[in-house]
């Protein structure tokens, strides 16, 4: 069996793949990465909370441009999963007005980013169209 580790630490590699948060729990706001203390009302007590795998894009953007070795066009996205925005490319379908729009359904899909020297492959994450979207990795 080969190897998977998460490109970032928020993604859980596991029999249903999932973005976890860190929710605060004087407020409930959430974070992706680590915090010392909540943006938002400064509470330091966060717990881990497990994060819907199917949203509606609420905003996009089709990236003509990027630094050199990244290929284009992509499309870049604010995905709602269930009341927590999530950045993240929307993949496994054209990168065009007639195949993304606001409010389409997406599902969490996961893919190698990369694969190292010892075989051990990087998974990274995005959102795929629900309707007729193959599996991830």
């Amino acid at each position: 069996m080969t190897s998977r580790i998460p490109l970032v630490d928020y993604l859980v590699l596991d029999d249903d793949p999932h973005l976890v948060a860190q929710e605060c729990t004087g407020c409930n706001a959430r974070y992706f990465e680590r915090r010392n203390a909540c943006a938002s009302c400064g509470r330091l007590e966060f717990r881990i909370v497990p994060i819907a795998t199917t949203g509606e894009v609420r905003s996009f953007t089709i990236v003509s441009l990027a630094p050199s070795g990244v290929p284009v066009p992509f499309v870049a996205a604010v995905v709602d999963c269930d009341g927590t925005s999530v950045r993240a490319n929307v993949i496994n379908t054209p990168p065009s007005p007639e195949h993304v729009s606001l409010g389409m359904k997406v599902r969490l899909a996961t893919y190698v980013v990369g694969t190292d020297s010892a075989g051990v492959e990087a998974i990274g994450f995005g959102f795929e169209p629900l309707e007729g979207a193959p599996d991830g990795v």
